[in-house]
């Protein structure tokens, strides 16, 4: 079921919506609630990419039989930047690895951050403290290109980036440069600034990159919770009753 949320909290930033309200269009909001799919798909990218599981298994497919040094998570330093609904999911997660949690967010408590099972950090030391730096921020003008060049050259040279929030979140061509240069050891990509992603683009020819193809959100799991959303705005709507709506700041 829906709930009902007070005005000017929620926004639909891929939408227009003050010219959408002047047209007495209404734009519902149906997001189904809090699905754990990103979350587990995190720690798949995270795996796939220490673990060298698809350059791997292609090599394989090829004939080969190769044996690499690959990189586990136990023990190791996890960043999460955002620790909303999916971000503590996350940390849940990583806990049952054994890793140590960090986590930032611009409104979040050192209070908070502890009942999630992790430690409140700025962003530059958590960049610099992680081992793995997963993003869980809300796309916003704010978190727009928050991770740019600065911050990812304070990544360690043994750091993984994993991003299945937004694209351009991180500054897509400094990640690449980085990635290319072997100044951080990898990344796992669930977004991108362009979706589909371009077929000449350059992330597409690294080898320390697992790239996916937006598939946090599309599960079983989730089309059913979206479904069911629909179809409560919808017969809210037809009954007469306020149907939560996306909010404009205008």
């Amino acid at each position: 079921m829906f709930e009902l949320l007070p005005r000017r909290v929620n926004h639909a930033y891929h939408i227009d919506l003050p010219a959408a309200e002047r047209r007495g269009i209404i734009i519902g909001k149906a997001t189904g609630g809090f699905c754990t799919a990103a979350g587990e798909f995190t720690f798949g990218l995270m795996m796939a990419a220490m673990r060298q599981i698809p350059n791997v298994d292609q090599a394989i497919k090829n004939g080969g039989w190769p044996t690499p040094m690959t990189r586990v998570l136990r023990g190791k330093t996890l960043g999460i930047v955002g620790l909303g609904n999916i971000g503590r999911y996350v940390a849940r997660i990583a806990n049952a690895f054994d890793m140590k949690v960090l986590a930032w967010g611009t409104r979040l408590t050192a209070d908070a951050a502890a009942a999630a099972g992790a430690e409140r950090y700025e962003l530059d030391d958590l960049l610099s403290a992680s081992d793995v730096v997963s993003i869980h921020a809300t796309l916003s003008p704010q978190s727009r290109g928050l991770i740019d060049e600065r911050r990812i050259a304070l990544l360690k040279p043994s750091a993984y980036l994993i991003n299945t929030a937004r694209g351009p979140i991180v500054d897509e061509a400094a990640l690449y440069s980085s990635l290319r240069d072997g100044r951080i050891a990898g990344a796992g990509l669930d977004v991108f600034d362009q979706e589909p992603l371009p077929v000449d683009h350059p992330l597409r020819k690294l080898q320390n990159v697992v790239l996916t193809s937006h598939l946090g959100w599309p599960t079983d799991e989730m089309y059913g919770q979206f479904a069911d959303a629909v179809a409560d705005v919808l017969l809210a709507y037809r009954g007469g009753q306020e149907v939560p709506r996306f909010i404009s700041e205008h």
